[in-house]
């Protein structure tokens, strides 16, 4: 999301709290939602693939929601409304490849209409012909699985670039160009997260009933599409059924947030990242002094990053009306990973608690042979970090970043299971409580700034030689 993207945002706000009755505030998200992931979509050397990968998305939200319904939910005027309403905007869009570039809404000219059309009517038929199952929570499965394996083709680079090539191959393109960093599905990453919580608690029978445009507007919500945070549909559709008109308050709180975050992002730390650690600097560094400066430098670059892109989607949801969950909370102000793991990053790191921690670990005290506390606190924590890991991408760097938090998640385990009557005894000695608060701090960050070594650089090899850097070796 560029400076750009953020004031037409805020300029459509004051148009949509000033002009919209509020009726029609939800469909306007809605409209709003499906064209923004167009045109927030990043060029692609690969014909046509930047209109691919959104109107993709819009099939996969679709589709989702066709699984997704409850046994008693019917298909209303509604969801055909939202229906027609979305295919409209897609063949509109598409539309543009018979205007001058400065004109189009998306980042080149889009395929032919024969083609849009039949991509429309190909995903109408999925949805009638799933709108006519009595029971479409056979494919609750099959539907995570499907998300998941085009989750690792784009997130593992082998795959990544064996997929580059074919498109290019089918787009008549050199397939010896091909890379694996041209798949740049904007805002996949969010969406697939949304889409398998909405699958498994319909599985578990979680899930509200949710109309075609509510799911939607959940999936793509164009603030929190790009950097997130990973809201739950449970939480985030009351939002969208009660949207408030003008207020003070909510112009003034969301146009600060949005400022806080234009501040930490565009100004903090895009002036880190001249300096901050990367393949490149990590080779430039001469001395350990050097190494740490890059690596400080890194350290705060990726928060004011994340939480600046987050300040900004929190502050462009409130001008609409939708309070997005809070996702960082002074991470590196904690004591341990722990309180750090629950400050960074939050929705991610609940989603994965949920999802993947706690269904592993109910089923390994399910086998016959249960493991110890130790191992299974041991095994679930590594299975959890890595898969936060793999979920920034499936390579081994972070792999290994993702074990080294899942050990130090463990070996906090350990440390506080065997120190809680210390701790106790503080409580009369405050002076001693806060001398260890403040070593806490100064160790856990240390410890989360190693880890972003793995995090920072796209080689082991590189990885190992600025740690051997950073100690003087």
């Amino acid at each position: 999301m560029t400076l750009t993207h953020i004031l037409v945002f805020i300029a459509a706000a004051a148009l949509y709290l000033a002009l919209l009755p509020a009726r029609w505030r939800g469909w306007a998200l809605f409209a709003g939602s499906v064209v923004a992931i167009y045109w927030l979509q990043p060029p692609i050397r690969i014909r046509s693939l930047d209109f691919v990968f959104p109107t993709a998305t819009l099939a996969l939200a679709a589709l989702g929601w066709a699984i997704t319904r409850a046994p008693e939910q019917r298909w209303s005027r509604e969801d055909t409304a939202a229906a027609l309403v979305m295919a409209g905007l897609v063949v509109a869009l598409a539309f543009g490849r018979y205007l001058a570039p400065e004109l189009r809404v998306t980042p080149s000219r889009p395929p032919n209409l024969l083609s849009v059309a039949l991509a429309m009517l190909t995903v109408a038929a999925g949805l009638i012909a799933l709108a006519r199952l009595r029971d479409p929570r056979r494919l609750l499965v099959p539907g995570m699985l499907v998300i998941l394996a085009l989750f690792v083709a784009l997130k593992a680079p082998s795959l990544a670039e064996s997929a580059a090539r074919a498109l290019r191959e089918a787009a008549g393109q050199s397939p010896d160009l091909a890379q694996a960093t041209e798949l740049e599905w904007l805002g996949f990453s969010y969406v697939a997260f949304r889409l398998i919580h909405t699958l498994r608690d319909r599985q578990t029978g979680k899930l509200p009933p949710l109309s075609l445009r509510e799911y939607v507007t959940y999936a793509i919500f164009f603030p929190a599409y790009t950097a997130g945070p990973i809201d739950r549909a449970e939480r985030f559709v009351p939002d969208l059924r009660d949207l408030p008109g003008p207020s003070a308050p909510l112009i003034t709180q969301g146009g600060a947030r949005i400022a806080v975050g234009i501040a930490k992002k565009f100004i903090i730390a895009d002036s880190l990242a001249l300096f901050a650690l990367n393949a490149q600097t990590a080779g430039q560094a001469d001395s350990t002094g050097a190494m740490w400066l890059l690596l400080y430098a890194f350290t705060f670059q990726i928060y004011f990053d994340f939480s600046g892109y987050t300040d900004i989607a929190i502050g462009i949801g409130q001008l609409y009306g939708i309070r997005l969950p809070e996702n960082f909370n002074r991470p590196y102000l904690r004591r341990n990973i722990t309180l750090f793991w629950q400050s960074w990053h939050i929705t991610l790191s609940q989603w994965v608690r949920f999802y993947v921690f706690s269904p592993l670990t109910r089923y390994l005290l399910t086998r016959r042979r249960k493991p110890s506390p130790l191992v299974l606190a041991l095994v679930g924590q590594m299975v959890t970090m890595v898969v936060i890991g793999l979920w920034h991408g499936v390579t081994g760097p972070f792999v290994v970043w993702g074990l080294w938090h899942g050990l130090g998640l463990f070996l906090h385990k350990l440390w506080s299971d065997r120190t809680r009557a210390l701790y106790i005894t503080l409580r009369d000695r405050p002076r001693a409580a806060r001398a260890l608060e403040i070593a806490g701090v100064v160790l856990t960050f240390h410890f989360v700034a190693l880890g972003w070594v793995w995090f920072a650089l796209p080689e082991l090899g590189i990885g190992w030689r600025v740690f051997r850097a950073l100690f003087g070796g």
